[in-house]
Formats: structure tokens, sequence, C-alpha cells
């Protein structure tokens, strides 16, 4: 059933819909901040519009991913929203995951019907020991299942590029994270730009790039239409979709949590910014939106998830993402390849 949409009552939204569901062409950063603003009562009409992008420009399959941390906890950087810093006191302790389990938690993956298996490290760029552990848990994953595999290993050199592109690495995930006018307020170990050089470069080897978008951090309306636009720009192949979940011992701990009608409004601004682009729920969802949310963002634009656990959070049973995936008859990407 489609939402009535009123878009003649909101100029924006009717921009949207000859610009971007006609034309493919994504709204511009002042566009977004308008759509960023829209009033509550517009809502229903904009998640059906960008439902409606996603469906002609993307199709209806939804994309499974799960992800598992092969280093977490004692990163040298301090991105102030995240518990794996070693820089801060947070709960989050230096651990290192060994091959068998690795390959075990790529089985499992599997087994929900995910087509893609993410190794994450929580370090700034991998050393030599590192990228010899990853080349070996890649050999080991592809001898025992079927699966895609990506990569987050912090910033790399042209010469790591290559190599896990030569490896088969088949996505790489490096986050923007926020605006670059906000960069500077979380992160101060490393610049927006060094980030920026990570993902061109990856681009350039030909691997698909997944870059990936915090919000709830306390930035500006303006900062995260800023942001969208920045993605855009890059042209990724997958944007995750977080929501801050303040951490202890963060500096962002006591950030109040994101409300979840301005999580819609982003995910709808995000999907007309890149009408193209598979938009991934991440990090958070479960505290901004909740069940109810959950669904009308998957009705709004959203297009992939991430299933079960995260890094150092708790996600939504896997079992209760494919079962609201089957109720909104919503298919999963090959799924059968994977079972």
């Amino acid at each position: 059933m489609t939402i009535p949409h009123h878009s003649g009552d909101h100029p924006i939204l009717e921009t949207a819909r000859q610009q971007v569901l006609e034309q493919g062409i994504g709204l511009a950063e002042a566009q977004l901040v308008d759509v960023l603003r829209l009033p509550a009562d517009a809502l229903p009409a904009a998640l059906d519009l960008a439902h409606q992008v996603r469906l002609r420009h993307c199709g209806d399959e939804v994309e499974v991913e799960g992800i598992v941390s092969i280093k977490t906890g004692g990163c040298p950087e301090d991105c102030h929203f995240c518990s794996q810093s070693g820089v801060f006191d947070s709960p989050v302790r230096g651990v290192w995951l060994d091959i068998p389990e690795l390959v075990k938690a790529a089985k499992e993956t599997a087994a929900t019907g995910a087509t893609e298996f993410c190794i994450v490290a929580a370090v700034r760029g991998p050393d030599v020991k590192l990228m010899n552990q990853i080349k070996f848990a890649i050999d080991r994953i592809r001898q025992e299942v079927d699966i895609n595999i990506a990569c987050s290993l912090g910033m790399l050199t042209r010469k790591q590029v290559d190599q896990l592109a030569s490896w088969g690495v088949h996505r790489y995930n490096h986050n923007l994270e926020t605006a670059r006018s906000f960069f500077a307020h979380v992160v101060s170990t490393h610049t927006y730009e060094e980030r920026l050089e990570t993902c061109a470069m990856v681009k350039d080897a030909g691997m698909e790039l997944c870059c990936g978008a915090l919000i709830g951090m306390g930035e500006t309306l303006e900062q995260r239409a800023e942001l969208a636009a920045q993605l855009a720009a890059l042209e990724p192949h997958e944007v995750p979709l977080n929501f801050l979940n303040p951490r202890p011992g963060t500096p962002l701990e006591n950030q109040q949590v994101m409300d979840g009608k301005d999580a819609l409004r982003a995910i709808v601004a995000f999907r007309l910014a890149m009408p193209r682009t598979v938009l991934r729920y991440a990090g958070g969802r479960e505290l901004t939106l909740g069940d109810l949310g959950t669904r009308e963002g998957l009705l709004g634009g959203i297009n992939a998830v991430i299933v079960g656990n995260y890094l150092t959070t708790l996600g939504r049973p896997a079992a209760a993402d494919l079962n609201l995936l089957v109720d909104l008859n919503m298919p999963i990407k090959e799924l059968q390849k994977t079972l």
C-alpha cells in the first residue's frame, strides 16, 4: 500500500519526486537541509518517496551482512564516539580473535543468509603482522564457506590497498563518520583528508567502497546535510548509517540519544542524496528507532542490514531482522546461495 503523498504542501518533496525519483539525480546539500527540516506531518510522504526511489533505482532486494572483529579495543585513535579507543577509560579492552573463531563466525554469518562477511580491526591502520593474519584468515574462510569477504582495517597505504585487492577482498569499509566541518570535534588523532585518501585508493584499486556515517553526535542539521552531500560526492557502493549509541567512558557518553523522527528524516535525506547507493542499517538503530522505527526505515529508503551484534554493542537478534524482512515481503539478496 502506498501512503498518499501531499508533496504540494512541501515543495522539497515535489522537487525530489522530479529530480531524484524521475531523473535519478541526488539532492544537493541545501536541498537536503530542507528535507531534514520537514515537519512531522510530512514524514510519511517523505518516507514513501524515499522507498519509491530505492525500489526504482536499487530494486527490491535487501543485502544482509554480518561483521566480526579480529581485534577489538586498544585502538590508538581518539574517536570520541568509540569505546574501542585505548585513549579513554572505556570498559572495552584489547582482544584478538584467532583464525578458527573467525572461520566459525563466517560460517554462522552465511547460515543467516548473509552474502557479505566483514573482518574488522580496531587499529589506526594495519601493520605487517595484521596483514599476514588477514591473508591467512581470507584463505581459510574461502576453503570453508562461499561468502564475499570485506575488510575494515583503518587507514591504508597504496601497497596495502593493492594487496587486499589481489587477495580478492570484495569491499573495503572506511567511514567518513561525520561532516568535514564537524570532524575535528570528534577526532583529533587523524584528519578528514586522511580518511578521504584511503577511500580514493580503495576505489582506484577496483574494490567496492563502503563508507559510512555516524549521526547524532551533536552535529547540526546543516552538518548532517553536508555529510550526506560529501558521501554522495565519493560515490561509494554502500553507506552504513549508524546512530550514536553513547558508550560509557567515551567523551560522548552523556550525549542525548537522537530523536527517532530525526533519524527517519536522516534516512530519507541520505536516500534522496544517493538514489543508487546501498544504504545499510548499522549501529544504534535499536536504541534510536526501536522496532516500529526500524520497520519504517526499511519502508523509507534502507535496502541493507547488518544482522546480529556490532563490534562492542548488542544488536537485534538476526532472526528478528530476517523475520521482519519476510513480514515486509522483501527478498533477501542471494539467500539460497549461502544456505
